[in-house]
């Protein structure tokens, strides 16, 4: 990883959009700071498309798109996008799976997250599952007393032995069915509300991230980024950011966002 200061100006200059983690990305300590939000308001006002892509529920997915300044965002790692039209006054909603689906799932999803909890001494349900659409989120130190590393590993095995895809955050193990990603669902909604084909510019797009499920974005972005925390789980990323900020988690995104706006 270069370190951000190694950014090319040039491709700087042509960035026409942000796409964005937001725990331990934007967020620090679980909280949105004064200046990464001014950071994300920045990003707009230069003329930015700022799209979010997490791992965290439909319900804050929700809020985000109505309240942040934003264009959409992808959550649950890939489950759907939300974008609102402020004009229109109505919020668009694209679900990888259909609602009778969902619904399916949702019963084993709760069967194969209480044998975890179970299993693994220490986790919990994620505080925010009751606002999920698609997936199970266990938490292994957001609001409980951080696991080690190895029972961390272990509640992603368990998740894939169950037949579900497992991607670890900074703060919780996902678990979903099907194979989409953060990538697939982000080039998707690209696709569709933007009527831009990523694949063909994806050199005039940053993503920032921090954390082992961000691996897919940052494999496939030539200017991805990390904050400088990425460092705590780098062993987990397959495939590491090509750049690296000096200061970690919101204070790291307002460095990437001075740096384009």
């Amino acid at each position: 990883m270069k370190p951000l200061a190694a950014f090319p100006r040039a491709a700087a200059a042509n960035i026409r959009g942000v796409l964005l983690d937001i725990d331990d990305t934007v967020s620090t300590e679980g909280r949105l700071t004064a200046s990464a939000y001014t950071a994300l308001e920045a990003l707009k006002s230069a003329g930015k498309i700022v799209v979010p892509v997490t791992g965290r529920p439909a319900g804050w997915c929700d809020h985000i798109a109505r309240m942040w300044p934003v264009d959409g965002v992808v959550g649950e790692n890939g489950a759907f996008y939300f974008s609102y039209d402020h004009v229109a006054k109505k919020m668009r909603q694209r679900f990888v799976a259909d609602a009778p689906e969902r619904a399916r799932r949702k019963i084993q999803l709760r069967e194969i997250g209480e044998r975890i909890l179970h299993e693994v001494p220490g986790t919990a349900w994620a505080s925010d599952q009751g606002y999920r659409e698609a997936d199970i989120a266990i938490d292994f130190c957001e609001d409980v007393p951080p696991l080690p590393r190895a029972e961390v590993l272990r509640i992603a095995t368990l998740m894939e032995d169950a037949g579900l895809t497992a991607k670890i955050s900074s703060i919780h193990v996902n678990g979903w069915f099907g194979g989409y990603d953060k990538l697939s669902t982000t080039r998707l909604a690209f696709q569709e509300l933007f009527d831009i084909d990523l694949a063909k510019e994806k050199e005039r797009f940053v993503f920032v991230g921090d954390s082992p499920n961000d691996a897919p974005m940052f494999g496939w972005f030539p200017y991805s980024v990390g904050v400088a925390n990425v460092r705590d789980l780098i062993d987990l990323v397959a495939t590491p950011p090509a750049f690296v900020t000096q200061s970690r988690c919101g204070e790291g995104f307002a460095e990437l966002a001075a740096l384009l706006s």
